[in-house]
């Protein structure tokens, strides 16, 4: 898309598409490391390609005053099918394709392996890359929420994860644990967390991370990738209507069928 061709205006289309909140022109110079009048023709030129949703609005928590109140930008929920955010929906067909070949009968456990395993060689080829560098390079838009979490503000698999939530959720579930292991990262593990607007899964330092999102290394088939499991078993992958105990991501795709 042309309107995103300049530097300048890539970069404040990224910032403001991954803030939750409406930017001003201020915040969003300050952050990009330009002038405001800059920041301000890039901003209003998003706006008329149609990336980008403008209005005035008060900065929270402050009493309207005289005048008109800063101009705030958001990103506009279009049907636009551009690269931004990143989408690697290759990755997960040639994942169930090699799992429907390799074990037809029991294709869901296979799938797992897979993507574990996918994950695992990928990161063994990053090694030596910073961990959050590496989720960037792949589209998942790490964003550390806090001292202990990374949330990924971007799902590479989204327009999947919205059809078949438990199942791509699971399966990202196990690429990123097999990516963190092949990256020989050994203080961060990847956790179930879904959330409206991002990445099912979010990191965590090990010691952030309770009993039922532990993965212990079990099941390593002969010649074959392991499997990540967890203390309570493996992650579900199929969705559930007669058990009380449905994984998060579960109760999550639920929500979905119900909009």
């Amino acid at each position: 898309m042309t309107a995103l061709a300049d530097t300048s205006r890539r970069t404040l289309y990224d910032y403001v598409r991954r803030q939750g909140d409406p930017v001003s022109r201020e915040e969003a110079a300050a952050a990009c490391h330009m002038s405001r009048s800059l920041a301000a023709f890039h901003l209003d030129k998003l706006v008329d390609a149609g990336l980008l949703r403008a209005r005035y609005q008060a900065p929270p928590g402050q009493p309207r005053g005289r005048g008109r109140s800063p101009k705030v930008y958001q990103a506009a929920d279009t049907g636009l099918t551009i690269t931004i955010p990143e989408r690697r929906y290759e990755l997960i067909a040639e994942i169930l394709a090699d799992a429907v070949v390799d074990d037809p009968a029991n294709a869901d456990e296979a799938a797992r392996r897979h993507a574990e395993h996918r994950g695992r060689l990928l990161g063994s080829q990053l090694r030596g890359t910073a961990l959050l560098d590496a989720l960037t390079g792949l589209g998942f838009e790490p964003d550390r929420e806090s001292g202990t979490t990374v949330v990924l503000r971007n799902c590479p698999f989204h327009a999947l994860a919205t059809r078949q939530t438990a199942l791509v959720c699971g399966l990202n579930h196990a690429f990123l644990t097999g990516l963190i292991d092949g990256l020989n990262v050994t203080q961060v593990q990847a956790r179930l967390a879904p959330r409206p607007g991002a990445c099912c899964v979010e990191l965590a330092e090990a010691d952030d991370v309770g009993v039922q999102t532990r993965i212990n290394r079990v099941g390593r088939p002969s010649g074959g990738p392991r499997v990540a499991r967890s203390d309570v078993g493996p992650v579900e992958l199929s969705a559930s209507t007669d058990r009380g105990d449905r994984s998060p991501v579960q109760r999550f795709a639920t929500l979905n069928d119900r909009r």
